[in-house]
């Protein structure tokens, strides 16, 4: 899911659902950056009230979400196990078991 981070020049992303994201990957599979009108068959095949400007600056946030992620900008979350002694999470686990 696409971060809400926007610079001030930029429309506000609206809501997404669960359903309209499934459809959103889909379409891209189907539109690929060749396809003419790409943004307008995607924003069709989405439905509701998206726009062919709505789905391409969806795709472009979660383009800069995967570059900050791959360039390390964000951290990896911390997951907690149910089965981990005393609730230590997995990270913190193995980091006190890193011999550095």
């Amino acid at each position: 899911m696409a971060s809400c981070s926007m610079s001030s020049s930029r429309k506000p992303v609206t809501q997404w659902t669960q359903r309209q994201n499934k459809l959103f990957e889909e379409a891209l599979a189907v539109y690929d950056k060749d396809t003419p009108d790409r943004w307008h068959n995607v924003a069709r095949a989405v439905g509701g009230n998206k726009s062919a400007e709505d789905v391409k600056r969806y795709y472009e946030l979660l383009e800069e979400d995967i570059k900050n992620i791959e360039s390390g900008k964000v951290p990896f979350p911390i997951y907690r196990s149910s089965s981990s002694k005393g609730g230590m999470a997995y990270e913190e686990h193995r980091l006190k078991h890193l011999k550095l």
